[in-house]
């Protein structure tokens, strides 16, 4: 090889490990996470239903404003709530509250942060939380927890209050008051 071939060899050996210096050096790195597990996958949905039904009868209705669901677990967070509970005598309990969470394992669903409601009979609610319990067929009402018919003359409060039926038959637990009178 002559001393110009020679050259160009050099001079071609050194692109080619510029080019590979630059090649690596130039891979992006990959963008940094939002904070959330990458194993938790979610949807969101803006402004939709969902509901429980048992005996071909709907128990519960709940409408959102948002939905976040875990596509694995099939867990719902719900943000600004109404909740319509249903009863075989037809009557109903509607409530309104900021959050709520249901799971699906267990078909329990839980309304937070401050809940306001009132029942087709009149009836007129507010708690910190309610919950719901599958398995008694049961709403809780729980954390500063108060009832009032006015037209029965009746304020019941407690830290919880349990009933099957929308409270017109209902247990308090926990310092327990009951006004009932003309």
């Amino acid at each position: 090889m002559n001393k110009m071939g020679k050259v160009l060899a050099g001079v071609f050996a050194v692109l080619l490990v510029i080019l590979i210096v630059w090649a690596v050096n130039g891979i992006p790195e990959p963008p940094e996470g939002d904070g959330q597990d990458p194993s938790q996958r979610v949807v969101n949905f803006d402004g939709n239903t969902i509901s429980e039904e048992k005996d071909g009868k709907v128990i519960w209705t709940v409408t959102a404003e948002k939905m976040e669901m875990d596509i694995d677990t099939k867990d719902v967070a719900l943000v600004n709530v109404k909740v319509t509970y249903n009863y075989n005598d037809g009557q109903t309990l509607e409530l309104k509250a900021p959050k709520a969470i249901y799971q699906e394992k267990t078909h329990h669903l839980e309304v937070t942060d401050g809940v306001e409601g009132e029942s087709s009979d009149g009836g007129k609610f507010s708690c910190k939380e309610v919950e719901w319990l599958p398995d008694k067929d049961m709403l809780a009402m729980k954390g500063e927890a108060r009832i009032e018919y006015e037209k029965e003359h009746v304020k019941a409060s407690g830290d919880r209050i349990e009933s099957t039926n929308g409270f017109k038959k209902f247990r308090i637990i926990g310092k327990a008051h009951l006004e009932k009178g003309n």
